[in-house]
């Protein structure tokens, strides 16, 4: 197997991208979900290290000069964060922040773009994005109440995902489930989630 190969989005992330091009085409692709929209990349938020994972094979098939300029994007945001939350310092895990914790530094950093969006308002590792990342913008259907639709759509479209794409979707969720827990075994259960500009950062 190829270095290029190994380096490619694993079939979890691969799954989740298919599943949501076929959800957006239910929809009539009324979703303007594109390479090159940013709308959704502007924010502070956690990924688990499954994505870290994925976003670390991003990088590595950056020019050096690229992927230092990420990196160092993503060094400085950290150095915000830790001043902001010192608690960073000696731990990165999110995991068992309490909510109302995680909501103020969420709300004080929701202009923090990602430190894989280009000028041009392209991502650096689109082909290995995380997975909150590759299903955004899907409207949401919850006992007749919609929520989650895409901010820059002109209007939430009537047409709601099938059953059996919503199963898909919690079997998808499943998978990650599994997947976290193994990695999180690995590292001794100190954590599975970082904030965003964590995952761009090597260990």
């Amino acid at each position: 197997m190829s270095e290029t190969s190994l380096l490619q989005p694993t079939p979890l992330f691969k799954k989740t991208a298919w599943w949501f091009e076929r959800a957006k085409a239910s929809l009539l692709d009324t979703l303007p979900c594109c390479q090159g929209c940013s709308h959704c990349c502007v924010g502070l938020f956690s990924v688990t290290l499954l994505d870290k994972q994925e976003i670390q094979r991003g990088l590595q098939l950056l020019p050096m000069e690229h992927r230092k300029r990420v990196e160092a994007k993503a060094q400085e945001q950290v150095s915000q964060l830790r001043i902001a939350a010192p608690r960073l310092c000696t731990n990165q895990f999110v995991d068992r922040w309490p909510d109302e914790e995680m909501d103020t530094l969420v709300e004080r950093f929701d202009a923090l773009p990602c430190p894989a969006l280009d000028p041009d308002g392209r991502c650096s590792v689109y082909e290995n994005r995380p997975l909150v990342c590759r299903s955004m913008g899907l409207p949401m259907d919850s006992d007749g109440v919609v929520s989650g639709a895409c901010i820059v759509q002109t209007s939430v479209p009537l047409i709601r995902l099938s059953n059996a794409l919503r199963e898909e979707e919690n079997l998808l969720a499943w998978k990650e489930a599994g997947e976290l827990a193994a990695v999180c075994h690995h590292n001794g259960g100190q954590g599975g989630e970082v904030l965003l500009p964590y995952a761009f950062l090597p260990d």
